[in-house]
Parts: C-alpha cells; sequence; structure tokens
C-alpha cells in the first residue's frame, strides 16, 4: 500500500485554498482510492482534475462507474492512469470499454448492492460478510460459499482505500458534511472506507452552524475541505419528451 502523509489534526478548520492543495502530500503512485458518485450525479468534479493533473499513476480505484469520456474518471483513463477499476458499471465510457477489451486495464466487476455493503463494511471495521447476491453466477467464481437455513450464500470482503475523494453539498470547516438528495449515494460510503478522506463540497459554513440533526457525515471522517462553489454539473444523459 502507497505511503500518505498523515492528515491534519486541526479539527476546527479542515478548508483547504483549492483542490490541488487538498490533494498535497497525499497522492502516491499505486494507491488505492474510492471515488463517491453515481453517473456523473455527486462527483468531486475538482479533486478528479486535480488527481490527473498530480501525474500519480498505477492506480486502482474503487467506484459505482468511470464517469464519461472526457469527464469525472474518465479523465484519468484517457491519461492512463488507473491500472484496475472496482465498479458496478461502466457502461457510459468508451475508453474504458477500449482498455478493458485490450487488456490494458483490470476490472472487478460487483453487483452494485454489493458494492455499496463492501464500501460500507470496510467503514464499519467489519472484514467480510454473506450475501445470496451472485450465488451460483460467474460473480461466486473463486469465492468461498456458504449455506445458512435454505438459502446459499456467497462470502463477500470489505473494500478500503487509501485516500476517498467525494462530494458533499455543504460542509462547516471541522469537515461535518450534508449531501444533497440523490447526490449522497456512494459519498458516505467511500468516506468511511478512506483511510484519508478529502470532500469537495459547494458551500462551507462556519462551525457550529449545522443542525447536528441535519449533519449526515460527521467530520471525524473528513480530514480536508475544498470548497468549489460552481461546479459543472454535467448531465449524463439529456432526455427530454417531444412535443
Amino acid at each position: 500500500m502507497a505511503e500518505a502523509v498523515a492528515p491534519s489534526t486541526d479539527a476546527r478548520n479542515k478548508l483547504y485554498p483549492d483542490a490541488a492543495a487538498a490533494l498535497d502530500g497525499l497522492v502516491a503512485d499505486g494507491q488505492t482510492l474510492a471515488v463517491g458518485g453515481f453517473g456523473l450525479c455527486g462527483i468531486p468534479e475538482a479533486l478528479i482534475a486535480a488527481l490527473r493533473d498530480s501525474g500519480a499513476k498505477e492506480l486502482t480505484v474503487i467506484s459505482n462507474n468511470a464517469g464519461v469520456d472526457g469527464f469525472g474518471l474518465g479523465l484519468l483513463l484517457e491519461t492512463r492512469q488507473i491500472r484496475k477499476m472496482v465498479s458496478s458499471y461502466v457502461g457510459e465510457n468508451k475508453e474504458f470499454e477500449r482498455q478493458f477489451l485490450a487488456g490494458e486495464l483490470e476490472l472487478e466487476f460487483n453487483p452494485q448492492g454489493t458494492l455499496a455493503e463492501r464500501l460500507r463494511a470496510g467503514g464499519a471495521g467489519i472484514p467480510a460478510f454473506f450475501t445470496r447476491t451472485g450465488y451460483g453466477t460467474v460473480v461466486a467464481e473463486g469465492k468461498e460459499t456458504r449455506q445458512f437455513g435454505e438459502h446459499h450464500y456467497v462470502m463477500e470482503t470489505a473494500l478500503t482505500a487509501d485516500l476517498a475523494l467525494v462530494k458533499a453539498w455543504k460542509a462547516d470547516r471541522a469537515g461535518n458534511l450534508v449531501f444533497r438528495k440523490t447526490a449522497r449515494n456512494f459519498n458516505p460510503a467511500c468516506a468511511t472506507a478512506g483511510r484519508v478522506c478529502v470532500a469537495e463540497v459547494e458551500e462551507v459554513v462556519e462551525t457550529g452552524a449545522l443542525d447536528p440533526d441535519h449533519v449526515h457525515l460527521p467530520g471525524i471522517y473528513v480530514d480536508r475541505i475544498v470548497h468549489n462553489p460552481t461546479p459543472e454539473k454535467r448531465i449524463e444523459q439529456r432526455i427530454v419528451r417531444e412535443a
């Protein structure tokens, strides 16, 4: 596992001036990263671009999907910085398809719920769990299976990462996060599964300004914050009704 600098211990202010500064000292070749988002919804756009600019390579990226050509994690595929993807859905990226079929990119496919639970288990310190999903299919090949009652289950191992990159709607300076609707998706699970977590947020408020009952992810899981008030928020597939 690649070395990374220990996160800041300043609980009062975890805000960094830009995405490059927020990643400074944290990124290294050969790391495993957990990146939040679902399609292009709730992805840490600025942090992904800064990761590309860092030049780090041979990365393993755990993410539901791989963005699209030219945006999101697709940027890292274009620069050949990703060695392996651990994903659920990859159907929107032509370069991903090309690299995978050419044997240039490793891929570990996961049923979507299994991927979510593997990340959650990693953040909770649970090394493995049993699920009925995938039993009797290629998903179960090479894995331990067991029968409980009348059903058969597949053992899946937890996922953890050297670094988690997530996107939230709002944060205070201590790193407490609030997500917005479906943009929450995989972000909390990725954050807890990462040894170090950097969050990209649209709004920053003073510590104490958030109602504790409205906090979705406590600041103890978040090490650094970067403010990106105007994300691009591309639409993956724009579909309109004909007149």
